[in-house]
């Protein structure tokens, strides 16, 4: 008892150090986000970057290529939503760099053939309107789909403002539903009525800023009037509405995050009165509805059935507030991990991943016994698949197919003939003297990580390596063709292996590769499991000769900023270069931060000094040494990030600077979170990072 009293103490009065020294961050004015001082520095930086960078022999080509790739019009119309006959489409190019929303006719678009009508020019709408439009997407009312909620953001943030759009006049409903800008989750129950969670003013958000309250709003009242059909707790993450057409029913739904993990569902009851609890684990995730059955998604075990597999709910049974049976309908292998789920008419497409390859399967429930099976579609051998839409009357799934060197091809695909295709993009570089290896490192405690490894056919080591990962909140990485890999850096990675150098994609653990264990294996004070898997790979790309210590770079964005600052810290010697995007760094003010308070799921509770001991090891803005020589970074960010706050990336290339290391900053003024709002940023972005990878691995002694 005394010692446990001791141990205590001792972290008691360890915490209050760490906490104190917070207090005296020197560098807490760059949280200012617009703040005048921090902008200058800002501008600083990025003038000290683009004048080491932008007149290098090669930016301006590697520049325009990458325009040139973005903008290509022969880019695969990937669907929308099938509207009946009709199908819709975002498509971005030079004319139209903020994207033209547009419908066809389904067969011609079927056929290879689209007839592209206009529905709204975002260019055209932000000019008309003096503002900066980024596309949030279109919710349209089935079966007529003529009244649509149309979601604007002005320079990207994942702020919105929403508005009403009539399909049939091509125009803004005038009087119709509008919402003022604000983090909002909004769904029709009907054509004049619907859910909305938004910014009601004092109280109504929660600490991590998303929605805490959910109302029903009637058409020609004002939003004010909107009646509370459902409530959160202010600690929660946030309310989210949506809903599922099954047949003529539409089941509107609310879901009240309680933490990144847990969820607790309502739907309405018989009489749609009132929205009701379910029986659904507040661990799994809703998936989509079938022949009124409700597919659920386990991550944890449940009713005798493991995690990572599909059951299923009756919904009227839910509703009616009935014993439910609780009906399994895909486990995955051990290999395997379930991915996306969507669902057609009479069939459940299933895409997954085994052994970080794509796999369709078409699931069909019995009438009578209710009981489900399952058959694999063959699309493509060794691909990444994705699915992309569904063509609900014709049970047709429209599906992608790609790998690191073969370009995606978009099929639609039906259970009992050969996959049609419908677009394929044009190769955009000569794969014939590539090679892709998937191969497995051992990381520290013995677990076998697999990655993507990308060459020159008969390259011989030790050449320069890139290796991006991710390693956090489910989130698989997939191999993609060359030209969109690694993600918001364009053809980095296809300007990398032209020059002769080694790619790689990790799949390290915190991710989805194999499931809810994959993940659960670096959560909270497991997280050195993933830093341990990225440097394991590293030093598998050593001892098997494709690389070297001091010539591998690593690049992660988001929570990859945790992953390759940490992995910076604690291997300077191992990496030469590293390439963080939209980054989270300051473990310690991050749940402060913006969105940052819906994280505590992941990655712990800061405050708490059990779970600072753990988060403090690894932190990456209170782990630059002075004195260690750490490896020069690219840090690239948008000031209109409202998920991942801009203070991250600005304090740690602060500090970086501030003990005597290299540092490059690209900090852009709109996109948002994926920094890019258009695919001019996209371009430069691309080349200053090959610029900056060519300067300190290749030409760097």
């Amino acid at each position: 008892m005394i010692r446990a009293s001791l141990a205590a103490l001792a972290l008691s009065c360890s915490f209050t150090a760490v906490a104190a020294a917070q207090e005296a961050d020197p560098y807490l004015w760059l949280e200012d986000i617009e703040g005048q001082k921090a902008l200058d520095w800002v501008k600083q930086e990025n003038a000290a970057t683009d004048k080491l960078l932008l007149g290098r022999p090669g930016f301006e080509a590697d520049r325009k290529r990458a325009r040139e790739i973005l903008d290509d019009d022969r880019q695969i119309a990937m669907p929308g939503e099938v509207m009946g006959d009709t199908i819709t489409n975002f498509w971005r190019d030079a004319a139209n760099p903020r994207g033209l929303w547009r419908q066809s006719p389904l067969d011609a678009y079927l056929a290879g053939k689209p007839v592209w009508t206009t529905l709204i020019d975002v260019d055209a709408l932000g000019k008309a309107e003096s503002q900066s439009w980024v596309w949030h997407g279109a919710d349209c009312l089935a079966p007529a789909y003529t009244c649509c909620l149309v979601s604007l953001s002005p320079g990207g943030t994942d702020a919105d403002i929403v508005r009403e759009w009539d399909r049939t006049t091509k125009s803004f409903v005038t009087g119709g539903f509008t919402l003022p800008q604000a983090k909002s989750s909004v769904t029709w129950e009907d054509a004049d009525t619907l859910l909305v969670a938004t910014d009601y003013g004092a109280g109504s958000m929660t600490a991590s800023g998303y929605p805490r309250i959910v109302k029903r709003w009637k058409r020609g009242t004002p939003l004010a009037s909107a009646v509370t059909v459902a409530e959160g707790e202010a600690e929660d993450v946030g309310m989210n509405v949506f809903a599922f057409t099954d047949g003529d029913k539409r089941w509107p739904m609310i879901s009240r995050g309680k933490t990144f993990y847990t969820t607790d569902y309502r739907l309405p009851n018989v009489d749609a009165s009132r929205y009701i609890s379910t029986i659904i684990p507040d661990t799994a995730s809703v998936r989509d509805v079938i022949g009124g059955q409700l597919v659920v998604f386990l991550n944890q075990d449940w009713a005798n059935l493991p995690a990572g597999s599909l059951v299923s709910l009756s919904l009227a049974d839910m509703a009616a507030d009935r014993q439910v049976p609780i009906v399994p309908v895909m486990t995955p292998t051990k290999a395997q991990a379930i991915e996306n789920v969507a669902a057609t008419d009479t069939i459940l497409w299933v895409k997954a991943l085994d052994d970080v390859e794509g796999k369709l399967f078409a699931l069909r429930r019995d009438p009578a016994s209710g009981k489900w099976s399952q058959k694999e579609v063959p699309l493509a051998a060794n691909a990444t698949v994705g699915i992309a839409g569904t063509i609900g009357k014709r049970d047709m799934v429209l599906a992608t197919a790609e790998t690191m060197l073969m370009p995606p091809t978009l099929y639609a695909v039906s259970e009992t003939s050969a996959p049609q295709p419908v677009q394929t993009l044009p190769a955009t570089f000569d794969a014939k003297g590539m090679t892709v290896e998937k191969r497995f490192a051992t990381s520290k405690d013995g677990t076998k990580i697999p990655y993507f490894l990308v060459r020159k056919a008969g390259a011989t080591g030790p050449v320069p390596a890139l290796v991006h990962a991710y390693g956090g909140f489910r989130a698989a990485q997939t191999p993609g063709y060359l030209t969109g890999q690694p993600y918001r850096a364009g053809p980095l990675g296809l300007f990398w292996v032209e020059d002769g150098n080694a790619y790689v994609l990790a799949n390290i653990r915190g991710g989805g590769e194999y499931g809810p264990a994959w993940h659960q294996a670096a959560l909270r004070e497991k997280r050195q499991a993933s830093f341990d898997d990225l440097h394991a790979v590293a030093e598998d790309l050593v001892a098997t000769g494709v690389s070297a210590k001091g010539k591998i770079a690593i690049s992660g964005r988001s929570n990859g900023g945790v992953l390759v600052g940490a992995a910076m810290t604690q291997r300077p010697d191992l990496y030469g270069a590293v390439i963080s995007g939209s980054p989270i760094k300051d473990m310690w003010r991050y749940d402060k931060m913006l969105a940052g308070a819906s994280w505590v799921a992941e990655y712990g509770d800061p405050d708490v000094p059990e779970d600072w001991a753990f988060l403090s090891k690894y932190s990456p803005y209170h782990n630059i040494r002075r004195g260690v020589t750490h490896p020069p970074i690219f840090l690239y960010l948008s000031t209109k990030d409202d998920r991942v706050h801009p203070g991250h990336a600005r304090k740690f290339a602060a500090r970086l600077e501030e003990f005597g290391n290299r540092v490059y900053y690209h900090e852009y003024m709109e996109g948002g979170h994926s920094v890019g709002a258009d695919h001019a940023e996209d371009a430069v972005r691309a080349a200053m990072l090959h610029a900056f990878l060519q300067r300190e691995l290749v030409e760097a002694e």
